[in-house]
C-alpha cells in the first residue's frame, strides 16, 4: 500500500509523526484482508471486531513531507481467535527502510469477549503466512 506523506502527517521538523505510522498499519491490515476478500465491515457486521493487543515499532530513518512510502504488510501468527501482521514501510523511490513493525490482534465479539474467526478464514490467512 503507498502512502504520501502530507504535511498534517509531520511534526514541527518536517518528519513523520511517530503516532502515524500506527495509522499507515491500521490502513494495510485492511487492505491485506480486503484484497484477500475478507471485508472489515463485513466481519463487524458479522459480529467480528478486531482489537489491537500488542504493538512493536522500530524507528530506522525519518519519513519526511512530500515523499511516497510504501508499506509491506504480511500476516504471521494465525489461530482461532488471532492474527499478527508485520509491517515494513520503505520511501518509494530509494528503497530505504523507514520503520518496522508488528501488530496482535485479537477478534472479540461486540461486547468484548474473545471470539473465534471462521475456520475458512484461519485456514487461508494461515496459508498465505506460510505458502
Amino acid at each position: 500500500m503507498e502512502v504520501k506523506i502530507y504535511y498534517e502527517d509531520t511534526d514541527c521538523g518536517g518528519v513523520v509523526y511517530y503516532a502515524n505510522y500506527l495509522k499507515y498499519f491500521e490502513r494495510a491490515r485492511t487492505e491485506y484482508l480486503e484484497t484477500r476478500g475478507y471485508s472489515v465491515a463485513a466481519l463487524i457486521k458479522q459480529g467480528v471486531i478486531f482489537v489491537v493487543v500488542h504493538a512493536e515499532v522500530k524507528y530506522c530513518s525519518p519519513g519526511r513531507y512530500g515523499e511516497m512510502l510504501v508499506v509491506e504488510t504480511d500476516v504471521g501468527d494465525v489461530t482461532r481467535a488471532a492474527l499478527t501482521f508485520s509491517h515494513v514501510v520503505r520511501e518509494k523511490v530509494s528503497g530505504r527502510v523507514v520503520v518496522k513493525g508488528s501488530a496482535r490482534l485479537a477478534a472479540t465479539d461486540g461486547n468484548g469477549k474473545v471470539t473465534r474467526l471462521d475456520r475458512d478464514m484461519v485456514a487461508a490467512l494461515h496459508s498465505a503466512a506460510h505458502p
